[in-house]
């Protein structure tokens, strides 16, 4: 079964000049995203595994192979961490 990065169903995105803010809506924190993390987290949303979406960051900014890819990695393990991932397997329920 394909799971895909998806933002647990209490944190809210509104899409900003600067990127995206993610709000935890337990606890009332927010996290702003420039647009490179907002880009990382639209294509993972979307299906796209980390390489793939660590290739676009190449293609896009001009950036290593390996520090594209170092960079998705870290980026997923600090909205682990932060409890903003949605561990559940790909159902029909839309992302936000």
């Amino acid at each position: 079964m394909t799971r895909r990065a998806r933002l647990h169903p209490h944190v809210t995105t509104v899409a900003t000049d600067d990127g995206l803010v993610l709000l935890d809506e337990r606890g009332g924190r927010y996290w702003q995203l420039n647009t490179t993390a907002a880009a990382i987290l639209e294509h993972l949303a979307r299906g796209s595994d980390p390489r793939t979406t660590a290739e676009h960051l190449v293609s896009r900014y001009g950036i290593a192979h390996e520090q594209a890819e170092s960079d998705v990695r870290t980026f997923l393990e600090r909205l682990r961490s932060a409890g903003l991932l949605d561990s559940a397997p790909d159902t029909d329920r839309p992302t936000r």
